[in-house]
């Protein structure tokens, strides 16, 4: 039986003054999801926006990490805002709350 690929998720960070911006290619699983954390609580900004434009598929396991990520900017005094989520992405965040608690750009 042939081995299926890995998903694999790529990351861009762009940081200008207290700004920085995550751009997100891929699927956010649990096997890419420790990445994206790792990435995002390494950054000293406090506005911070993940642009979804070229995610293809988040589960829980990255849900979870986005939702650990607002509750550690917030107690900095920081904000998330999630940029261009799919149709799908957008309802997902619209289903488990997410996109009650973040701002989110179209």
């Amino acid at each position: 039986m042939p081995e299926l690929p890995t998903p694999v998720a790529d990351f861009q960070v762009d940081i200008s003054g207290d700004s920085a911006v995550v751009a997100v290619t891929g699927e956010i699983d649990i096997s890419t999801a420790p990445l994206l954390r790792d990435r995002l609580q390494s950054l000293a900004a406090h506005q911070v926006t993940v642009d979804l434009s070229a995610m293809t598929f988040i589960d829980s396991t990255g849900l979870g990490v986005l939702v650990g990520a607002v509750k550690r900017l917030r107690e900095d005094g920081g904000e998330m805002t999630l940029r261009a989520p799919s149709r799908s992405t957008r309802k997902v965040l619209d289903i488990t709350g997410l996109a009650q608690i973040v701002t989110i750009e179209d």
